[in-house]
């Protein structure tokens, strides 16, 4: 079942194309991170989703239904870019009005132990620190137990431990059998939560594959050693004296360093990562 959709969808802020002829299909039980740099149209694909913007062009559906629809938004939680709370409202208060809004919702006790939550469910929100508050924020989007989960950044001003919960919250929302998509900068979270990547450049999908995929697609593997002073090898990047290369046939590669009798302290033959294998992917088109 196809959760979420876009078909050919443009949409236009003046003379800029946010979004140009995107279709996008997210199908239930998926995990999908929507990468890009700032301004790659994330957000306002989000938005089309969602249904808080309309397409220029083609269109948009949430559960096969047209987004505005009150009977698709309750099957799906959310967290924005930017939450704003009622200063006096109370932890447990917030998460109980936004619970009710769901036909089958989970227990606040549970989500609050979920996200580390119970020491604050008697604090007023305007009293929260920003990581506290963009945490009661992402609680929120599964306080409903909904079938579809949208984090637009979700672990932005998270500290290590709060973003280890986020993690866990997704991949026990995943194992569940719903349907999560998120965007982030961060491309090693993307690396761990995420079965499916797509990326946008300038309001345009460039990649669209399970992350394996597209490591595999750069069709590189990383070589790193310690170098000896003066070393000077084409292909081969330093940093101070860590030599790096991305190469196509990595044994090669260490064979021909080896006839060469150079040192090899410190070797580390090893997989691009996701961040990596998209950057190489990116020099390459």
């Amino acid at each position: 079942m196809i959760v979420a959709e876009l078909g050919a969808a443009t949409k236009r802020f003046g003379a800029v194309a946010a979004l140009d002829r995107v279709s996008l299909a997210i199908d239930d039980g998926d995990v999908l991170a929507l990468l890009g740099a700032n301004g790659a149209g994330k957000t306002t694909a989000i938005a089309l989703l969602l249904g808080l913007r309309v397409p220029d062009e083609g269109w948009a559906r949430l559960f096969g239904l047209d987004p505005c629809r009150v009977d698709a938004r309750r099957r799906i939680g959310v967290v924005p870019q930017e939450v704003a709370f009622p200063p006096t409202l109370r932890v447990r208060e917030v998460l109980e009005l936004v619970r009710r809004h769901y036909e089958e919702p989970a227990a606040v006790d549970a989500v609050s132990a979920r996200f580390g939550l119970e020491r604050l469910l008697r604090r007023q929100l305007g009293g929260l620190s920003g990581g506290e508050r963009r945490l009661v924020a992402v609680a929120l989007a599964f306080v409903g137990a909904p079938r579809l989960v949208v984090l637009d950044e979700p672990t932005a001003g998270l500290d290590s431990d709060a973003r280890v919960r986020v993690w866990d919250a997704v991949r026990l929302h995943a194992r569940a059998g719903a349907t999560v998509l998120l965007t982030t900068h961060h491309l090693d979270e993307a690396e761990a939560l995420a079965e499916r990547v797509v990326l946008l450049e300038r309001g345009v999908v460039v990649e669209d594959g399970n992350v394996a995929a597209i490591k595999r697609a750069a069709g590189f593997t990383r070589v790193s050693f310690r170098a000896p002073p003066g070393l000077a090898i084409d292909g081969v990047s330093r940093e101070g004296d860590l030599a790096r290369a991305d190469v196509e046939d990595a044994g090669a590669f260490v064979t021909a360093l080896v006839r060469r009798g150079i040192s090899l302290a410190d070797l580390e033959v090893r997989p691009l990562s996701l961040d990596e294998a998209i950057a190489a992917r990116r020099a390459q088109r």
